[in-house]
């Protein structure tokens, strides 16, 4: 074998000290794919007197990042802290002084991808960042590489293991939101602020990443629809089965038809039972895809934790040792550096909807629904309607809808706030039945 590859890495949490323990105690499987020896050079992290799951030589340990960028006889950096800053400061120190840069951090890229990518192209670096959207699972290099030759039609992915875990639990074990969220974050799936996780923030700035790879254009995750998880309970879950659904938070990229336009949405949605991403439980993660070549393909697997993310950051570091990462990263970089503001709304998916109304009990009450969704060209398929069980008299009342466009159904569902028959808050969910 030619001479070692000398690599860095800033940040040894829990994927840092993944990502080190692989490339220690699997070195020589590394080198074989690698084509040379991979060795850590340099770790760089905040506190070095801080406990450690990993055993490193002190003499490659320091506080310092100069340390990695100065060095010349270092070309590959494995960046694995999170936030925004200074990781984005690092990145761009990083790729400014010649290194390539292989990153798990979703946020930073969801937030500065392209003036990060832009740095990397003008300075001849590659940014891998497989690790980032789904832990283990290589959707990354399935989109980049393997399905290349294929005009992505749409995405629909679990993204959230913390989200699926708790939606999981609910409906398996009958227990309201609040109890499974401490259970969640009791096992270590949840954290002690789980916000970002159950309201759809990971999960849109990992749909972002996807949309860029996919579609070839640049979407800004904030201006992406995202609905959380906080307001499912148990009786909508119940009624999902009724109909033969279950409840997941999926990540959605979809071609409008007939456009070049791209939909997206992030929010909980119901998916037939017995389909694959309706049998996706726990802390998994789940892509579902069609291409205009291949046809749909799924992908599962674990989408979090320390050695399924640590395998996504070692692969990518294989992959710019031997290559392969410089030339995917030409291709997906030279995007469209933004997507045009009227092509990032879920208003343009054509799907089935369930929604849900508490009600006033009294005649008409249906006819006045119906009438505000017929004028919106939305046909009803299905409704169900349970006897009033509290004195206030309000009843729920459930339909499931035909195919109807998003936009429409919205509109119908704003209307019938607005009227005097409503009692409660609305509920709209999209519905997947393939």
């Amino acid at each position: 074998m030619s001479e070692p590859v000398r690599v860095g890495i800033v940040g040894l949490g829990t994927v840092g000290s993944g990502a080190y323990r692989l490339l220690a105690d699997s070195a020589e499987h590394v080198a074989r794919h690698a084509g040379r020896p991979v060795v850590v050079e340099r770790v760089v992290v905040r506190d070095l007197h801080r406990p450690r799951a990993v055993a490193v030589p002190p003499g490659l340990l320091g506080t310092d990042i100069g340390a990695i960028t100065r060095d010349r006889s270092i070309s590959v950096v494995a960046l694995l802290v999170g936030g925004l800053e200074p990781a984005r400061s690092m990145m761009v120190a990083l790729l400014e002084s010649g290194k390539d840069v292989v990153t798990a951090n979703k946020a930073v890229l969801a937030e500065h991808g392209p003036e990060l990518f832009e740095v990397a192209r003008r300075h001849g670096r590659s940014i891998a960042f497989e690790a980032a959207v789904a832990g283990g699972i290589p959707i990354v290099a399935a989109i980049g590489e393997c399905l290349a030759a294929n005009r992505i039609e749409s995405i629909r992915g679990i993204l959230n293991g913390t989200s699926n875990f708790i939606l999981s639990r609910m409906e398996e074990e009958g227990a309201d939101y609040a109890e499974v969220l401490r259970l969640a974050q009791d096992e270590g799936y949840a954290e002690a602020d789980p916000a970002m996780d159950v309201d759809g923030t990971d999960a849109t700035q990992k749909l972002a990443l996807l949309t860029h790879l996919a579609f070839g254009t640049w979407v800004p995750w904030g201006q992406i629809p995202r609905r959380g998880i906080e307001g499912i309970d148990l009786d909508l879950m119940t009624t999902a089965r009724e109909f033969g659904y279950r409840i997941r938070l999926l990540a959605i990229a979809a071609r409008a038809p007939g456009t070049a336009r791209v939909a997206l949405r992030v929010a909980p949605t119901l998916v037939r039972i017995g389909t694959p991403l309706a049998e996706t439980r726990g802390a998994f993660n789940a892509v579902s895809l069609v291409g205009d070549a291949v046809g749909k393909m799924f992908f599962h697997g674990l989408g979090a934790g320390q050695m399924p993310t640590a395998s996504a950051v070692v692969a990518d570091i294989i992959d710019t040792v031997v290559g392969r990462a410089a030339i995917t990263f030409r291709t997906t970089a030279m995007l469209e550096p933004e997507g045009p503001a009227d092509s990032l709304g879920a208003a343009d998916l054509v799907e089935r909807h369930l929604l849900r109304f508490l009600v006033a009990d009294r005649p008409g009450v249906l006819a006045r629904i119906a009438g505000c969704l017929g004028e919106q060209g939305i046909s009803i398929a299905a409704v169900i309607q349970h006897e009033a069980e509290t004195e206030s008299g309000a009843v729920p009342l459930v339909i499931m809808t035909h195919r109807s466009p998003a936009a429409a159904v919205n509109a119908a569902v704003a209307a019938i706030d607005a009227s005097d028959v409503v009692r409660g808050r609305s509920i709209c969910l999209g519905v997947i039945d393939d």
